[in-house]
C-alpha cells in the first residue's frame, strides 16, 4: 500500500525536478529557485530557497554523498551548492551558453554531466570544477542523462528520440532511435542484474518519451567485448506522453509520471501495475525514490510536490519464492486484469474480459480454445498476442521465483543455459534448442519471427562464464 504523507506547495511555478539524498529532499522550479527540505519532518531548511539562476531551473541532483547539490537552468549555467549550508560553490557555464536541461553526478562523485538544448553534453570534474570532456548529438536537445551504477557509462536521451551511450572519456559507443517522438527521461536500475568474468555486468535501463511508452533495456559493456543495448519490453500504462521515470533503490519498482496527470508504479519482476496515483491536477513532470527507504516524491505543473510512503508489505519487499509471487497474480481482481491488458496494448479486449469476469486466476488458465470459444475473440493475431503475454507473465514469475537472472534463461526452453550461443538475430540461446529450432523452423528468429540473415551460431563464452560464476555463488 502507498499513502500520501505530505504535500509541499512552496514553489510559485511548475515543479520541474526533485531529488533525494539520505537526509534531504530537493525541488526546483520554473520560478528560478531550488528548495531544500529535511526528511525528518519535511520542514524547509533555513537557507532555502537557493537563488542564483536568472531563468527557469530544469534539473537538480545530489552527489552520492549528499553533501553537494547541482542545479541547471535556461540561463546556460550549472551551479554546485553546499547542501547543508546553501553556499554556492561554483558556477559552470555551458560552452556556447545554451540552456542546460539536465545534469547528473557519476556514482563516485568524480564527475558531473550536463546536457543542453543545443545537443551538447559536458563532463565536468566535480572537484576542480573544470571542463573534462564534451560531446554532442546532432538531432535535438539533450533532455535526459544517467550514469550506469559502476560509472563506466553515461547514457543520454534527446528530444529527437535517440539514446546515446558514452564511455568515461566521452567517446560515443552507441546511438539508438528509442522513441520516435522524442525521449523525455531515462534511468538506470541501481543494482546490476548479474556479475561475471572480465568485468561483465548487465544493467537494466528505462527510457520514456512522447510516444506514451516506457521501454526497458538491458545494457552491457566491457572494454574487450564492447557495448550492447538490447530492447526487452514496453510498459504502456499511460495514455499520454510520459515525462519522467525512476527506479526504486532496490531496482524492483519503476515509477513514471505523465501528461495524463497520473503516476504509475510498476513491479519490474512481473511488469504489472502496482499502483496508479491520480492526486496531481496537471502534468506530472518529475518523480524520484529516496535511497535506502521506500519514500517517493512526485512533482507537477500544479506547483506541488507530493511525498508518498510505502508500507512494509509492498510487493517488491515480499520474498521472491514461488509461493509468495504466484498468489499475487492469482489474486488479481477483474480491474487489475484490465489494467494489465492496457499495459500490454490490448485495450480492445478490456470490455470482453470484464463481460466474462476474468480475474487473475481465470487469466492464468486461458487457452487458445477458451479465447476463441468462450470469449469469442475472432482475431487470430489478438489471441496469439494474449497467449504470448500470459506466457511472458508466467515466465517472468518463474524466473523471478527461481532467482535465475532473465539473461541466463534460454528464450526457447525457458531454462538456465548450459551452452549459450549467439544467433544472427543478436539474441543468446541454448545451443541444442536453437539447433533444433533451426532444423524445424528453418530460418526464423524465435524472438522476432523474422528471417535469420545467417544460420551461424557463435559460442557466447562470456555469458557462459557469467552463468558459471552465478552457479558458484548461488548453488553451493
Amino acid at each position: 500500500m502507498v499513502k500520501l504523507i505530505r504535500t509541499l506547495a512552496d514553489h510559485a511555478d511548475d515543479v520541474s525536478c526533485c531529488a533525494f539524498s539520505s537526509s534531504l529532499l530537493a525541488t526546483c522550479s520554473l520560478d528560478k529557485t531550488i528548495r531544500l527540505y529535511s526528511l525528518s519532518d519535511f520542514s524547509e531548511l533555513p537557507h532555502s530557497p537557493l537563488r542564483f539562476h536568472t531563468y527557469a531551473v530544469h534539473c537538480c541532483c545530489f552527489s552520492p554523498s549528499g553533501h553537494i547539490l547541482a542545479s541547471c537552468s535556461t540561463d546556460g549555467t550549472t551551479v554546485l551548492w553546499s547542501a547543508h549550508s546553501g553556499q554556492s560553490l561554483t558556477v559552470m557555464e555551458q560552452p556556447g551558453g545554451s540552456p542546460v536541461r539536465v545534469c547528473c553526478f557519476s556514482p563516485d562523485s568524480a564527475y558531473l554531466a550536463s546536457g543542453a538544448a543545443d545537443g551538447s553534453v559536458v563532463l565536468w570534474n566535480a572537484q576542480s570544477y573544470k571542463l573534462y570532456r564534451c560531446g554532442g548529438v546532432k538531432d535535438g536537445s539533450l533532455v535526459a542523462c544517467a550514469f550506469s551504477p559502476d560509472g563506466s557509462l553515461l547514457v543520454t536521451g534527446s528530444s529527437g528520440g535517440d539514446l546515446t551511450a558514452w564511455d568515461n572519456r566521452m567517446r560515443c559507443l552507441h546511438n539508438e532511435k528509442a522513441h520516435d517522438l522524442g525521449i523525455t527521461c531515462c534511468d538506470f536500475s541501481p543494482r546490476p542484474l548479474t556479475g561475471g568474468e572480465q568485468g561483465l555486468q548487465f544493467y537494466r535501463l528505462a527510457s520514456c518519451g512522447q510516444d506514451c511508452e516506457i521501454k526497458l533495456w538491458v545494457v552491457s559493456f566491457t572494454p574487450v567485448l564492447g557495448f550492447e543495448l538490447k530492447y526487452k519490453s514496453t510498459l504502456r500504462g499511460h495514455c499520454a506522453p510520459v515525462l519522467t521515470c525512476a527506479f526504486s533503490y532496490d531496482g524492483q519498482m519503476l515509477v513514471s509520471g505523465s501528461v495524463d496527470k497520473s503516476v504509475i508504479i510498476y513491479d519490474i519482476g512481473t511488469q504489472s501495475v502496482l499502483y496508479t496515483l491520480t492526486q496531481h491536477t496537471r502534468y506530472v513532470t518529475t518523480c524520484a525514490f529516496a535511497p535506502n527507504t521506500l519514500l517517493l516524491a512526485t512533482g507537477s505543473m500544479d506547483k506541488t510536490l507530493n511525498v508518498w510512503e510505502f508500507d512494509l508489505e509492498t510487493p517488491c519487499q515480499a520474498g521472491s519464492t514461488r509461493d509468495q509471487q504466484k498468489p499475487l497474480i492469482e489474486d488479481w481482481s477483474e480491474e487489475e486484469v484490465s489494467t494489465w491488458l492496457r499495459a500490454q496494448g490490448l485495450e480492445e479486449l478490456v470490455s470482453i474480459f470484464q463481460m466474462n469476469n476474468i480475474d487473475g486466476k481465470e487469466l492464468l488458465h486461458l487457452t487458445k480454445e477458451s479465447l476463441a470459444g468462450d470469449l469469442k475473440i475472432e482475431s487470430l493475431g489478438l489471441r496469439s498476442k494474449v497467449l504470448r503475454s500470459i506466457e511472458e507473465l508466467r515466465t517472468r514469475m518463474d524466473s523471478l521465483s527461481s532467482g535465475i537472472p532473465d539473461e541466463f534463461v534460454c528464450p526457447i526452453t525457458r531454462e538456465l543455459m548450459k551452452d549459450p550461443v549467439i544467433a544472427s538475430d543478436g539474441y543468446s540461446y541454448e545451443r541444442e534448442a536453437m539447433e533444433s529450432w533451426i532444423h524445424k523452423k528453418k530460418r526464423t528468429s524465435p524472438m522476432t519471427n523474422l528471417v535469420l540473415p545467417s544460420l551461424v551460431l557463435t559460442p557466447n563464452r562470456t555469458l557462459k562464464m557469467a552463468i558459471n560464476r552465478w552457479l558458484e555463488t548461488h548453488q553451493k
